[in-house]
């Protein structure tokens, strides 16, 4: 909760932190030039730290503000007053890429990398930067090749690796994703394991939709090594039906709700939403589904999530008096249950022609119904989609997906 509140925070302030940073930056950087015995005359030295004092006041307040566009022109007045201040260029190329000029902070930082009067630890900090730089305005390549170069000169780097993680990420590129993880688990003191679990599980989805079914099934046993993730789980099931491999997947699909019943409709939208070019595919789904019909295990039974799954299997089957005494019997067992199964509910009384007994169940509910626009939602930052995704979008974590039921 405390990381929330801190990261929230930043984000809300984020103008004003730069600002008080860049001031105590500069202070610092007067004092050491000072300490330093720069031969410059006191009254010449004063008289400078007090023109960029007043410099850095006004592009303090300006940012603030939140008036960047001013806040620059300061600090390019800065850097033709003292050319030799670094934090001023800087503070300038990391402006110009949050103000979206991404042209001249890569220009800023291309030519502080090719000074010669600079020392390695702000050649290298120059270099992350023009690498953001490219990062931020879509330079993909370019970004990957100046990470992979600041690496070059010193590999512990926990935020460049995660950068490179991020990207690979997203263009799909399992391969790499999963290199830099094994190097960001080795050089950070998170656990990467889940990760690296569902990018190996990426990985074999490729393998599975070419049919390569051998080496999907390492690419499996992989992932379960680092972690035994539902994406997995879900994955080998699927390719238990390709292969006929029946047992095993009636075996593996009562495992996997039995472990995780909130996953349930999940489980069932994920393996008919798969477009299988095996013809005999839907025929085996829907022996897999009469297992599941046919579960006996109370425990399990009893999770509002496995119910409504059921029922509505049911009634895509036609079945509607089973799917009425199915959700009648499980309500009259468990006193507590959701809206989505009252309603769904009324909508069964109403199917068996009980419309009087609806209506008196309706009257209860209508003060209570929320209706959900989407199916699932990302518990870190709230993204919102119909679509399946182990990976959320939006802000990029693994398995933050959560589900609510459709009215």
């Amino acid at each position: 909760m405390d990381t929330v509140f801190l990261v929230t925070f930043l984000k809300e302030n984020l103008l004003a932190v730069i600002a008080i940073i860049i001031t105590l930056v500069f202070i610092y950087h007067y004092i050491i030039e000072r300490e330093s015995g720069v031969k410059l005359s006191k009254k010449y030295r004063d008289s400078i730290f007090e023109a960029q004092s007043k410099i850095f006041l006004n592009a303090t307040q300006y940012l603030i503000s939140g008036n960047k566009d001013l806040a620059i022109k300061e600090f390019l007045n800065a850097v033709d007053l003292n050319r030799e201040t670094m934090e001023t260029y800087f503070a300038l190329g990391g402006l110009f890429r949050s103000n979206g000029e991404i042209e001249k902070a890569i220009s800023i930082h291309r030519s502080l990398i090719a000074r010669e009067n600079i020392n390695e630890a702000t050649r290298l900090r120059a270099l992350k930067e023009l690498a953001v730089d490219f990062d931020k305005g879509g330079f993909v390549d370019k970004a990957i090749e100046t990470y992979k170069d600041v690496l070059r000169i010193n590999r512990d780097q926990f935020e460049v690796i995660l950068a490179l993680c991020r990207i690979y990420e997203d263009i799909e590129d399992w391969d790499q994703a999963y290199n830099y993880r094994i190097m960001l688990s080795k050089v950070g003191h998170e656990n990467q394991s889940e990760t690296i679990s569902h990018i190996l599980v990426e990985k074999a989805k490729k393998r599975f939709e070419r049919g390569e079914y051998k080496e999907c099934s390492e690419d499996l046993d992989d992932a379960f090594r680092f972690a035994p993730s539902v994406s997995a789980k879900i994955l080998r099931l699927k390719l238990y039906l390709s292969q006929d491999q029946m047992e095993d997947a009636k075996e593996l699909l009562l495992e996997l709700i039995k472990e995780h019943p909130m996953y349930t409709s999940f489980i069932f939208v994920s393996l008919d939403e798969y477009d299988s070019k095996d013809e005999n595919y839907k025929e085996k789904l829907d022996i897999l589904k009469e297992r599941f019909l046919k579960m006996e295990d109370k425990e399990t039974l009893s999770s509002p999530s496995v119910a409504l799954s059921q029922v509505r299997l049911l009634k895509d089957k036609n079945r509607v008096d089973e799917a009425f005494a199915t959700l009648s019997g499980w309500m009259r067992e468990n006193s507590a249950s959701s809206d989505v199964l009252k309603i769904e509910y009324v909508k069964l009384l109403i199917e068996v022609g009980k419309v009087d007994e609806a209506l008196k169940e309706t009257q209860g509910l209508l003060g209570s119904i929320h209706n959900s626009l989407t199916r699932h939602y990302c518990s870190q930052c709230g993204f919102n989609s119909d679509q399946i995704f182990w990976r959320c979008p939006q802000c990029h974590n693994w398995e933050t997906i959560q589900f609510r039921w459709k009215v």
